[in-house]
């Protein structure tokens, strides 16, 4: 099994920047896809962000397109999601998610995202 684990959700003003942390542990997989997803009051979750591992194979919603950027630290094993000019509308649980095979099977217990305006 992985373990996922996010922090850095906090309540911001709209405009400031913010950056989410997902550190992995437990088995580990070669060249895992590694994603964030959020889920707004209310709302479907949704995907954000996705990055196939030791690769810039990026892809992004249309949503945070631009204001976004998915990274990883593989010698920390741990993704990253930088988020800029935050809107209020990107108010969410925000969750680390870990691909095994054509599923997301791995989930992490997400970290809270307010943006207020």
């Amino acid at each position: 099994q992985v373990q996922l684990v996010e922090s850095g959700g906090k309540l911001v003003q709209a405009g400031d920047s913010l950056r989410l942390s997902c550190v992995a542990s437990g088995r580990t997989y070669s060249n895992p896809i590694m994603g964030w997803f959020r889920q707004g009051p209310g709302k479907e979750r949704e995907f954000v962000a996705s990055m196939l591992a030791n690769t810039n194979h990026l892809k992004y919603a249309d949503s945070v397109q631009g204001r976004f950027a998915i990274s990883r630290d593989n010698a920390k094993k741990t993704l990253y999601l930088q988020m800029n000019r935050l809107k209020v509308e990107d108010t969410a649980v925000y969750y680390c998610a870990q691909k095994y095979g054509s599923e997301w099977a791995f989930w992490g217990q997400g970290t809270t995202v307010t943006v207020s305006s």
